[in-house]
């Protein structure tokens, strides 16, 4: 019976049904479904899958940033936007009817978020979607018009049945932005097809943005026509995971303590440098520097002979020619010996007789103080 049954299914394109009729068959002999309630499980699983591809197929193609439900959107940091107040955006009728509505607020307040819900809404109850950047939309329109396929370039945006237009008032547009986007509004207002627009400025300063008052005022005009204006307000979600309040704690209570003190705050405070735990001294040494012994001053001192150093004379030269040659400085090779041995002048024989004064003031006992003995 398979091999009857699975061309047929081929040919209806009943690709789910090919797959799970088996299953549900023994399904149904074991718990001894009816036949009505065989076929009603067929269908049903049919239908559901069709239903899930679909959806899949059409977030592709609405080309959203990201996926986000209204079931995640948190109303708690709303002061007057609830689930109940965007309740009829939520219906199938918001897309049939052709309503539109602009979410206005500061940045942060969870705008696109809640425009992204609806339109995934609408595309949940059977609808198609397109999400645009407000200034994606107008380059790509403004290029279209002055290559002359303006007309082929709006179909793009007016055949979906729900338009998102992101971020309105954002950046900077040419000067033909109002032109070209009154065409898309104009477009889907006749239709009477969906819109969503998202913005931080209220719509009545769209004018200075789009570059022509009349034009904006105009746009306006026919999104609340079929629309309403809902106004998120609250704390910013992005940085709700900052603890701004204690921030703003410490700030006051440096800001007070500065206020006290009298003293100025710097503008570009710097952590002052650690101090070390050992500070840099020097250590006087407990007894004084050790003399230099008898045998190395005799090393560094060359001792005069015995007759020369009381007589007064030369010291003795080998070659008592060069000796008669001393005062003329002719033939002489190298420093003329001194009267005093050679020790006048070099500098290892002054440092020895340093060392030896030290020394023996060393050992030189204090001399009392005169006003304790008075």
């Amino acid at each position: 019976m398979s091999s009857d049954l699975d061309p047929l299914l081929k040919r209806l394109s009943l690709a789910n049904t090919r797959r799970v009729w088996r299953d549900l068959v023994r399904r149904a002999e074991t718990e001894e479904w009816s036949y009505e309630q065989l076929l009603q499980t067929i269908f049903s699983e049919e239908i559901a899958h069709r239903r899930g591809t679909r959806l899949m197929r059409a977030v592709r193609a609405a080309e959203l940033p990201f996926l986000r439900t209204v079931e995640e959107f948190d109303f708690s940091y709303q002061s007057t936007l609830r689930l109940t107040t965007i309740g009829s955006l939520l219906s199938p009728d918001f897309v049939t009817e052709g309503n539109s509505v602009i979410l206005f607020g500061k940045t942060g307040r969870g705008k696109t978020h809640l425009a992204i819900s609806l339109a995934y809404r609408a595309m949940q109850n059977g609808f198609d979607a397109l999400f645009a950047n407000c200034a994606e939309l107008i380059d790509d329109l403004s290029c279209a018009s002055r290559e002359g396929r303006l007309r082929e370039a709006l179909a793009r945006y007016v055949k979906p049945h729900v338009l998102v237009v992101d971020e309105v008032g954002y950046l900077a547009y040419g000067d033909d932005a109002a032109n070209v986007l009154f065409h898309v509004v104009n477009e889907r207002h006749i239709k009477k097809r969906a819109m969503v627009f998202t913005t931080n400025k209220h719509p009545k300063r769209w004018g200075p943005v789009l570059h022509d008052d009349d034009l904006a005022e105009a746009i306006v005009d026919r999104i609340l026509d079929r629309g309403r204006l809902l106004k998120l307000d609250g704390p910013s979600i992005r940085t709700k995971h900052l603890a701004e309040d204690n921030a703003l704690d410490d700030d006051q209570d440096e800001t007070e303590a500065l206020r006290v003190s009298g003293k100025p705050g710097s503008q570009f405070p710097e952590p002052a440098p650690a101090r070390s735990a050992f500070p840099s001294s020097r250590i006087a040494l407990p007894f004084p520097r050790a003399a230099r012994t008898r045998a190395e001053r005799d090393a560094t001192r060359e001792r005069p002979g015995r007759g020369e150093a009381r007589t007064g004379r030369e010291p003795s030269h080998p070659n008592p020619a060069r000796r008669q040659n001393r005062g003329t400085g002719r033939g002489v090779e190298g420093p003329t010996p001194s009267c005093d041995g050679g020790r006048r002048g070099r500098p290892e024989t002054d440092r020895s007789i340093a060392a030896e004064r030290e020394a023996r003031a060393a050992m030189r006992p204090p001399r009392p103080d005169a006003r304790a003995l008075s």
